[in-house]
């Protein structure tokens, strides 16, 4: 694995004169966020030796570098699932790659199904916290102490100090925003509503099928984290029949712009 990022990250250099700050992995519906960044190079994934290629539609497939403000920033635009066929340390690999080209601060985004009554179709929920039920860990196996510990203190998995900051933000702007815990399952499935019944009663307040592998590896590598997700579904009895993924796209595109704008300022003010 070192090997692998290794020769990836001195592909990248050599394709692109960058040293990012911040990384940013776009989920579903959130490729719109890469018009706020003042482009300088794109790099599509296929032409990046040992990278997945993003196979979910919504999911363009490339790095994008360029700078918010003052700030430079690589972001993802289309991430890896593990319902994709993919193992857990191919999803996570560009996370350990983006630590190498540089990055000190890592920004993740998804959407998700809300389980919080408080929550509605297009709500912002900041990621305090999570609970892994991904079958596999991206950190199985022999560890590699030259990119992190065997054992990882995973109590803060999310910046106090970044969730501070973008509530701080929503306020001036008047964007409404809520906080909660978000529980990772395999996917690609949406939930059954007695499984969002469970994710309920575990103490989650919204559902996805990413993310939780990608902080694990962030955390890792000692990368300060913050989260982020659009409810685009709410798992109850009224809205469960309907929901499909051209429905989870237009919910998570109608948040975009209010999303957009908070990231963007978290970014700047970093």
């Amino acid at each position: 694995m070192w090997d692998k990022v290794q020769e990836t990250v001195s592909y990248i250099k050599e394709k692109v004169n960058f040293t990012p700050e911040f990384g940013v992995i776009l989920g579903s519906g959130l490729g719109g966020f890469t018009n706020d960044i003042v482009i300088e190079y794109t790099l599509p994934y296929e032409e990046i030796p040992n990278f997945p290629v993003s196979t979910v539609q919504g999911h363009k497939g490339a790095l994008v570098f360029g700078t918010i403000g003052s700030k430079k920033v690589v972001a993802m635009q289309g991430r890896f699932h593990f319902y994709e066929g993919y193992s857990m340390k191919e999803v996570t690999f560009p996370v350990r790659v983006m630590k190498y080209l540089g990055i000190e601060k890592l920004i993740v985004s998804n959407a998700s199904g809300g389980v919080n009554p408080k929550y509605k179709v297009g709500s912002i929920v900041i990621i305090k916290d999570h609970i892994n039920f991904m079958p596999e860990h991206p950190l199985r196996g022999k560890n590699d102490e030259r990119f992190g510990p065997r054992f990882v203190n995973m109590s803060q998995p999310y910046s106090v100090e970044m969730i501070g900051k973008v509530k701080t933000i929503a306020q001036e702007l008047g964007i409404e925003i809520h906080d909660g815990i978000y529980l990772g399952l395999q996917g690609p499935t949406f939930e059954t509503l007695a499984e969002y019944k469970m994710v309920k009663i575990l103490g989650a307040d919204c559902v996805g099928m990413s993310t939780v592998p990608e902080v694990i590896v962030a955390r890792h590598m000692d990368l300060e984290t913050f989260g982020v997700s659009i409810i685009t579904d709410m798992g109850d009895e009224e809205s469960i029949l309907s929901i499909s993924h051209d429905e989870v796209l237009e919910a998570a595109k109608s948040a975009e712009p209010h999303l957009r704008s908070l990231i963007r300022e978290l970014i700047v003010r970093n």
